[in-house]
């Protein structure tokens, strides 16, 4: 962590790596904001803006893993940067499945998330919250923007009854790492901590599924006209 995640992690937080466009939002859905202002501090691509870090140890150990849970083949897709700010109510994400943000394809769409806790993260800093099982569900659930435009906001979201649903919260110490299907159903407190929450994310999926998807020109970038396609289907 220490000596190759946190390093290269913070100079995109302290704005050091350059991101272009919209790769670099604020995911809460705020408008006018500036980043010294962003409240989920969003980093699209971080290891295509510096490529050194691509091939690390951690990338290592996360492809061992996908392999093992959905059958070999798993390579890299997309990585993200996700940073709660302190104090701020309005850093929660709602429900969501991942496979909702991607376009339909004939390949076979598997994918490992793999959710890096940067920081210690609890219920109070905005821990992940899970629905047990709902990747079994046969469909996806419907969604909608969380933000009237993509302009808005870059979120997508579901509805879950926490009254009727089995919801279970998974806090983390720093270094712990979360996988998770495409499928399922999660979602993340706000940070009303006095301090920073940060997480990093490395989505791995197959590389025929990673091939189909390239040759439509999706490359998970939010300034790719088709990320907004895809986004535009559930509003």
């Amino acid at each position: 962590m220490k000596d190759v995640i946190e390093p290269v992690y913070m100079k995109f937080i302290n704005r050091e790596v350059e991101v272009p466009g919209k790769d670099l939002c604020d995911m809460s859905g705020a408008q006018g904001r500036t980043p010294d202002e962003f409240t989920v501090y969003n980093v699209m691509l971080p290891r295509i803006y510096h490529p050194a870090w691509q091939g690390n140890v951690l990338e290592k150990r996360c492809k061992a893993i996908a392999d093992q849970l959905r059958g070999g083949d798993m390579h890299v897709d997309f990585d993200q940067i996700f940073a709660k700010r302190a104090c701020s109510a309005d850093s929660a994400f709602l429900w969501h499945q991942d496979a909702a943000y991607w376009p339909s394809l004939k390949s076979d769409t598997a994918a490992a998330n793999c959710w890096l806790a940067v920081s210690n993260v609890s219920k109070e800093n905005g821990c992940l919250r899970y629905v047990p099982g709902s990747h079994l569900e046969p469909q996806l659930r419907r969604h909608r923007p969380v933000g009237k435009t993509h302009e808005e906001s870059h979120a997508i979201c579901t509805d879950v009854d926490e009254s009727a649903e089995r919801v279970l919260d998974v806090p983390a110490a720093r270094g712990d790492l979360i996988v998770h299907h495409e499928r399922t159903l999660h979602c993340s407190y706000p940070n009303l901590s006095s301090e920073w929450r940060h997480a990093y994310i490395l989505n791995l999926r197959k590389a025929a599924c990673i091939a189909e998807e390239r040759s439509l020109g999706f490359d998970h970038s939010h300034n790719t006209q088709l990320q907004w396609d895809v986004f535009h289907k559930w509003a």
